[in-house]
């Protein structure tokens, strides 16, 4: 079997919404105008597709975005060039099954070509020991905690050095090569289970 990265589309939001909210605790809940300001906004969206069904979705934004959230606001206060990864939701009937590293996979070869950090959150108070571990293989660190005042909700607040972006800033600049993989939308298809590096530590 297969997993599919490739970019939402707008007659999708209906079931993104359905899989955010089914998703439990660890992910803030939506609704659809919520919903449709991200899609609006992010520089980020994609989901994945397994089976031909829709099996999680990821949705993030760079540093110099305006996105609501007091978690960004903490990691723009502290850094001042970033990716962050405003949540991510595998359908629970997949969890296990490479969906999660399969986006994850992808929005950092997305996000190693433009920043130098990936960031992201996850909440403490709701078993959080997988997601650590989760993110510790993909070489995340934990670099402070922050708490939401508008959900009362305690986070790990974490980051991974992006190794390549130092070569592609020194050799493209802003301007990327203008290879059809490089731009959006596009399609991968990976077959599952993903491989990825285990630490993602810089020579």
């Amino acid at each position: 079997m297969s997993i599919a990265i490739r970019d939402v589309r707008e007659h999708e939001l209906d079931s993104v919404l359905a899989l955010n909210n089914a998703a439990g605790p660890a992910i803030l809940p939506l609704d659809s105008a919520r919903l449709r300001r991200l899609f609006d906004s992010a520089e980020y969206f994609r989901v994945a597709e397994r089976d031909g069904a829709m099996a999680g979705f990821l949705i993030g934004f760079g540093s110099h975005a305006r996105h609501e959230s007091s978690n960004f606001s903490w990691f723009r206060e502290r850094y001042p060039d970033f990716f962050y990864i405003d949540r991510v939701v595998v359908a629970s009937r997949r969890r296990g099954g490479g969906v999660g590293r399969a986006l994850y996979a992808d929005v950092q070869s997305y996000a190693e070509l433009r920043y130098p950090q990936l960031a992201c959150e996850v909440f403490l108070e709701h078993g959080a020991d997988h997601a650590l571990l989760f993110h510790g293989s993909f070489g995340f660190r934990e670099v402070g905690q922050n708490v939401m005042p508008e959900h009362d909700l305690r986070a790990a607040m974490l980051m991974k050095t992006l190794c390549s972006y130092p070569w592609v800033r020194d050799t493209y600049g802003d301007a990327l090569p203008d290879e059809p993989w490089l731009q959006r939308p596009r399609a991968i298809v990976a077959d599952a289970p993903v491989a990825v590096s285990s630490k993602g530590a810089c020579a």
